[in-house]
């Protein structure tokens, strides 16, 4: 795996500005609002031709003991477990206090190299405020502005002269990427621990605990993975603090990242009209998507209920019956192991490349049952199919008259060649495009 950089330090002193600055994209949330950083947030960095992944973590407070306090410590604690250098940020605007001092000395004892730095020193006229901090008796101190980036530059070449090699190097396309979508309190969080068999991203019954998207790698049986926990998405109307906002759309933008969806359902509350909003995002972007119905296990049964709850979901999602549907509770675990194999088999699909031959010779029956309408008293002709892309499976159909393609015939072409290519479980996209006249003459 690559060499793993933590950011930590107390509250407010700019880690996640220091984080979004290295990954060089706005990836953490980033606000005055002390505290806003709860869990763990990963992203890969390159730098000077090295690759590392770089955590961001919450707050570090003195007495943190109580409620979601003790899960943001255990988050702190985990990522200097995980993490092959660590970097310690103080502010210097604040000066240096009895907190810093104390997670300082706590780092004395961590066997990894830290790095101490400085940050908010903007400028030369802010150069003196770092002589408070030499008393922390370290070696060196590194002075930096996090928000303009100075100072940036010096800190990254010295880490990555520590980092250990990568043990590996492969590309990121082998990797299976996997966003959990769903409505606050789901159980998104509680799902992505129970599959992943640690406490990874912190759990509470207080929707709206996961406000980053958090990015977890993991491998299972010689197969990479890149689960991202979301926070929970809500109808627009009841967004009203702007933090949440920021939640939402970086929620939304894990859709773009991700291969597979699993598009969390709370089977206590069934399933409403958010979810299918949620769905039908995962199926514009054609995301492979599983349905999880979680927390099954409070749910009274007799023998027609899973039935009477598929036929619900699917009345619901008319356009996405191609998705799997799965009764899982992250709580006791049951069949949550199950998920693992239903996203083994989707992005198998979602990855598939048809043979051009074999591709045509399903397209001729696909034409040859059901031939296209007439166009102006003109005959439509589809001369040939080819696929020209993967995740999700897109093929272009050269026509004559693109525009004489009816949504219902479109539909039975697709629907066709998912049934005949084995694509049961994933979204497929077919284009239509006019054959080039001068290549292959007049109509």
């Amino acid at each position: 795996m690559k060499p793993v950089i933590a950011i930590v330090g107390r509250p407010n002193v700019g880690k996640s500005t220091l984080f979004n600055r290295i990954a060089r994209r706005r990836k953490a949330i980033v606000g005055n609002e002390p505290g806003i950083t709860r869990d763990r947030n990963f992203a890969e960095v390159k730098w000077d031709e090295r690759v590392f992944l770089l955590i961001d973590t919450g707050g570090f407070e003195p007495d943190m003991k109580d409620g979601i306090d003790v899960g943001i410590l255990r988050q702190i604690q985990l990522a200097i477990q995980e993490a092959d250098s660590i970097i310690f940020l103080a502010d210097a605007k604040e000066g240096l206090t009895p907190t810093d001092i104390e997670m300082v000395n706590s780092l004395r004892g961590v066997d990894k190299p830290v790095f101490h730095v400085v940050n908010k020193i903007d400028g030369q006229k802010q150069d003196e405020n770092i002589y408070d901090f030499y008393r922390l008796g370290v070696e060196s101190l590194y002075p930096i502005s996090a928000q303009h980036g100075r100072g940036i530059g010096d800190l990254l070449d010295s880490v990555i002269k520590v980092l250990p090699p990568s043990k590996q190097d492969e590309s990121d396309e082998s990797i299976i990427k996997v966003a959990v979508l769903g409505r606050p309190n789901a159980g998104k969080s509680s799902l992505v621990n129970r599959v992943l068999g640690n406490e990874r991203v912190i759990v509470s019954e207080k929707p709206g605990t996961t406000r980053d998207a958090i990015d977890t790698p993991i491998e299972i049986n010689g197969t990479e993975y890149l689960f991202i926990d979301t926070a929970g998405i809500r109808r627009k109307g009841r967004i009203s603090h702007q933090l949440e906002r920021y939640s939402v759309v970086e929620g939304l933008k894990s859709l773009d990242r991700c291969n597979v969806a699993l598009i969390l359902i709370d089977a206590e509350q069934g399933i409403k009209e958010q979810d299918a909003r949620i769905a039908g995002l995962a199926h514009e972007k054609a995301r492979a998507s599983i349905l999880v119905v979680n927390k099954w296990d409070l749910i009274e049964k007799d023998t027609h209920t899973a039935g009477r709850y598929v036929e619900d979901i699917r009345d619901c999602l008319k356009f996405m019956r191609y998705a799997p549907i799965i009764f899982v509770s992250a709580l006791t675990g049951q069949r949550v192991t199950k998920i693992i194999d239903m996203i083994d088999n989707v992005a198998e699909q979602y990855s598939t490349r048809v043979i051009t031959s074999d591709l045509n010779r399903v397209f001729e029956k696909i034409i040859h049952s059901h031939s296209p309408p007439l166009y102006h008293n003109r005959r439509l002709k589809l001369y040939y199919i080819t696929q020209v892309s993967i995740k999700p499976p897109t093929f272009v159909v050269f026509v004559n008259y693109p525009e004489a393609i009816h949504f219902s015939y479109e539909r039975y072409i697709v629907n066709k060649l998912r049934e005949y290519l084995g694509f049961d479980r994933i979204p497929i996209r077919v284009i239509f495009r006019e054959r080039n006249r001068k290549q292959y003459g007049k109509r």
